[in-house]
């Protein structure tokens, strides 16, 4: 007989094939549970980036309402009032003789949580008051559901 005829070698040779081909069951574990410990890490990280990110713009784009109102203050002489609000900048109200808008190249914006801008005019704090009241959309609190206004810089 010759060496390759004995069928235990065959099947080493078959064994070594399979085996190059691919991955265990305690390797692919071992791979899921590093991304799970991974993904525990970085996502919270993550999150937190993304509340801060969405204050920061609320911040600009109340900066940005905050220049419209007052190009429509010195064209018109006043700020809209509050029952005019915001689309002011958009649309001419009425007695609005000087108005040269639009004062805003689009729609008024929401604010980065899809809430409406609340705008008060004549405003306790100023000439208008302009708030975003955050993630949960009611006034005060911390974190990503504090308000953002035009009269607080932090």
């Amino acid at each position: 007989m010759k060496k390759n005829d004995f069928p235990h070698s065959r099947a080493k040779r078959v064994c070594r094939i399979t085996d190059c081909r691919g991955f265990t069951l305690i390797e692919l574990l071992v791979v899921m549970v590093i991304l799970g410990l991974l993904a525990a890490i970085v996502l919270p990280n993550y999150m937190r980036k993304v509340d801060t990110t969405k204050i920061q713009a609320a911040r600009t784009q109340i900066q940005s309402l905050s220049t419209a109102l007052d190009s429509f203050r010195l064209d018109v002489g006043r700020y809209p009032t509050s029952e005019e609000g915001l689309n002011a900048l958009r649309q001419k109200p009425s007695g609005a003789d000087r108005w040269d808008g639009p004062y805003l190249q689009k729609e008024v914006p929401n604010d980065p949580w899809g809430h409406a801008y609340v705008y008060k005019a004549p405003g306790d704090h100023g000439g208008f008051d302009l708030v975003s009241y955050g993630a949960d959309g009611t006034p005060g609190g911390d974190g990503d559901n504090k308000d953002v206004t035009n009269w607080e810089n932090s």
